[in-house]
């Protein structure tokens, strides 16, 4: 534990693979790439509470996968922040119009309509129905906004036309050794936490309301 602890630290604050013009903000992949896949792990728990919701129509369900729908945004936020942050430095400015970053932002606006769906309906058991199915229609537009039309398209991002987004030549062991035991798995543990607080705390409000 602690070889692997003194490994993160020099992979943070130690020395990073010089590639050219990326440089130093390689370290964003800590961040950015970290944030990404706890957001789409945290949208697969969505996924499949609204699926068992449809399929049992037990209201905690619903609470579980919008709780999560929640915490998937906010990732999604801050994935989309953190890669302009880092396109700022290597592209020249924060937004481009690149496919990448027009898929990202058209997944983010296709969630948020999750919300704004949720928000325009009252009766709750036609709100979590609705919800659930339109959450299931969210992830998987996911697929083709993230994952298949920009990879199909010339891009500025890695990943454009078929090439592999990470693959062994963009990070090599003291990165590796930082980003899948630690940063991924760190981040979506925080989502997962901050997540089961609001559950507790919606759980508790529907209870209070039910004995009012």
């Amino acid at each position: 534990m602690v070889q692997l602890l003194t490994l993160a630290v020099v992979g943070i604050v130690g020395g990073v693979p010089a590639k050219p013009i990326i440089n130093e903000s390689i370290r964003n992949l800590y961040f950015h790439v970290s944030m990404w896949f706890a957001m789409m792990i945290l949208f697969t728990v969505a996924l499949v509470n609204a699926v068992k919701y449809l399929r049992t129509g037990k209201l905690k369900y619903d609470i579980y996968a919008v709780e999560y729908t929640n915490a998937g945004i906010v990732f999604c936020i801050l994935g989309l922040v953190t890669g302009m942050i880092w396109a700022n430095y290597t592209w020249g400015k924060p937004w481009s119009n690149d496919p990448k970053q027009t898929g990202a932002a058209i997944a983010l606006l296709i969630y948020l309509a999750y919300l704004v769906l949720r928000g325009s309906l009252t009766d709750i058991d036609k709100r979590a129905r609705v919800s659930a199915v339109y959450g299931i229609f969210a992830f998987f537009m996911l697929i083709p906004t993230l994952w298949v039309i920009p990879r199909l398209l010339e891009s500025l991002h890695p990943g454009g036309m078929g090439n592999p987004a990470f693959n062994t030549k963009d990070a090599d062991v003291r990165m590796r050794v930082v980003f899948w035991p630690l940063a991924v798995p760190g981040w979506t543990l925080l989502g997962v936490w901050i997540t089961t607080l609001r559950i507790r705390i919606r759980i508790l409000e529907e209870k209070k309301l039910q004995h009012a």
